[in-house]
């Protein structure tokens, strides 16, 4: 092992927590120097612009703070210090203008992650941050930071410490949830971690499978009833996959389904397939004669039925019930999905669990280890794409930046 000389403050990962810690610190005028253990920093950052980049979402305030669920009052009070209007006019400090789909998602003007990460990363060297690349944490040797280097393991001394790990979804970018062992070894309070905004498993036939993977389905409104009873409904759209479902209407309620499956072994979900119309008029359209039309073509041009949404009723849907419009217009109104399970947590587009948030304080630093502060996806903290994720991960690294540089002294 090499020893080097002691560190103002030490990021270990460079996601957009970790490099918004390190603007911060650097703001205050801390030294910082910042490890990954990649080759680059900005891996999923750079996949998730390979959509678009979803910087963020124009929806108000209340509504947005809303989609934190359980942790909406913390992550609220994130969100005081760098709000999405906050994120957009940093992104303009960087060159970077952004705009509002139709969704209410906020984009960068050109759709791109690269340039706004090169701008960035070029800010952040002339600001005095050292990068020290392929260097992978493995916990603490005494108050030490033990990496593992291509030229072999190495500790570094450092008067503070900020982690932004990431959780455990698309490993191969660097997130694998390696560092959960060592914070348990050390004592930290750290909840498992669970794939969240992930697909769903369901039990396809083989023809539904093959020949639908990949088909969406919209318009669609999903109807369910949550663990304490209560009623709701939600409407988007979603898509068919060889193992189940997925996509951004599954999302949005991926962690009541998730919850669901844990306490009951599965979740139901009701399908509405033709929202525009009701029940009864449904059932009208449907029983006028169809003469020689099949049922499938029935369904496309009275139900307005595409090709995928047909098979899945096909799927789920038996014989007497596709012979009487009645019958099938109720289930056309409320076609059930019995999830069986979350598809893995390395599959997942982020995690849910991580270091509990009553670990930490109010500038998220770790109440059992002084002077070790956390942020971004490690965190106990979930919510659905839309430009939430990103948003939250950049508010608890200038929190979590700016709270190691108080502590420094800065």
């Amino acid at each position: 092992m090499t020893r080097t000389a002691s560190l103002r403050l030490a990021i270990i990962g460079g996601g957009p927590a970790g490099l918004m810690a390190a603007e911060a610190a650097c703001a205050a005028g801390v030294a910082v120097d910042l490890y990954d253990a990649k080759g680059s920093v900005g891996r999923k950052f750079l996949l998730a612009g390979k959509g678009g980049l979803n910087l963020t979402h124009g929806e108000p305030r209340a509504r947005f703070v809303e989609r934190y669920g359980a942790r909406r009052d913390e992550v609220g009070r994130w969100l005081d210090a760098f709000d999405a209007d906050a994120l957009r006019a940093w992104a303009r400090g960087l060159g970077v203008e952004t705009f509002t789909g139709s969704s209410g998602r906020v984009f960068p003007a050109d759709l791109k992650a690269a340039p706004l990460l090169r701008g960035w990363l070029r800010r952040l060297r002339e600001s005095g941050v050292t990068f020290h690349m392929h260097h992978r944490w493995l916990g603490w040797s005494g108050d030490a930071l033990h990496f593992a280097t291509p030229q072999g393991e190495r500790t570094v001394s450092a008067e503070a410490v900020m982690l932004a790990l990431g959780g455990a979804s698309w490993p191969q970018l660097g997130s694998d949830g390696g560092w959960v062992a060592p914070l348990q070894q050390a004592g930290i309070d750290v909840a498992p971690l669970q794939p969240a905004n992930c697909g769903f498993e369901l039990a396809w036939s083989e023809h539904l499978s093959s020949r639908f993977a990949g088909a969406p389905l919209k318009p669609v409104v999903a109807h369910w009833v949550d663990r304490h009873g209560v009623a709701h409904s939600r409407q988007g759209e979603f898509v068919l996959s060889e193992y189940g479902i997925e996509g951004s209407l599954i999302y949005a309620i991926g962690a009541e389904l998730r919850e669901q499956i844990r306490e009951r072994g599965e979740a139901l979900l009701q399908l509405d397939l033709v929202p525009g119309y009701t029940e009864a008029a449904l059932a009208e359209r449907l029983a006028a004669p169809r003469g020689k039309h099949s049922i499938g073509d029935w369904l496309r041009r009275r139900a307005g039925l595409d090709a995928a949404k047909c098979a899945l009723v096909f799927e789920l849907a038996d014989k007497p019930t596709l012979a009487d419009p009645f019958a099938l217009a109720a289930r056309l109104k409320a076609l059930p999905l019995r999830l069986r399970a979350p598809r893995p947590v390395a599959e997942a587009i982020s995690t849910a669990g991580g270091v509990r948030l009553e670990a930490l304080d109010e500038n998220l630093m770790l109440r059992a280890r002084p002077g070790v502060f956390c942020a971004g996806e490690m965190l106990d903290w979930e919510a659905p794409t839309g430009g939430y994720l990103l948003t939250a991960c950049f508010a608890s690294g200038l929190i979590a930046g700016r709270g190691a540089a108080r502590w420094l002294g800065a």
